[in-house]
């Protein structure tokens, strides 16, 4: 399997400072600051690329198990909300809620929500983030 790469440069302190992030594919640069991150500034930010990254994955896993049960989807969309909070004197990932929304031909409510609560446990990106707290709320449309 192919190792992925990425990288951030900061520069100067944290309130003044600024940095960019990019992906080792060349497909995505951008730049973030303490606003970008901490205010309502317009910008990324960590936790919103690691919040893509979940979404993609958990889409991505649950078309797989999806398909392997015999349902695969017409479509599948996930959005991912990450919760930053101070605790203590520290800053956590304190919860990321996960919303997907799928297209599902010929399966019943209860198999889906099965196969989406599996996928929330174990698609990769889950796995890595398993110290956080992980919800999911899973609709499915036919």
């Amino acid at each position: 399997m192919p190792v992925r790469h990425a990288k951030a440069k900061w520069e100067g302190n944290l309130t003044e400072g600024k940095g960019s992030m990019a992906l080792g594919s060349g497909t995505f640069e951008a730049p973030f600051s303490f606003v970008t991150r901490l205010k309502e500034e317009k910008g990324t930010n960590p936790e919103e690329l690691i919040g893509a990254a979940h979404a993609g994955c958990f889409s991505m896993a649950l078309s797989s198990a999806l398909t392997k049960a015999g349902h695969p989807p017409r479509s599948i969309e996930t959005k991912a909300d990450v919760h930053l909070d101070k605790v203590g004197d520290k800053l956590r990932i304190t919860l990321i809620r996960l919303s997907t929304e799928a297209t599902v031909p010929d399966i019943d409510e209860e198999t889906f929500r099965k196969l989406a609560e599996d996928t929330k446990v174990n698609c990769p990106v889950s796995q890595a983030l398993s110290a956080t707290t992980i919800e999911l709320a899973a609709k499915l449309t036919t």
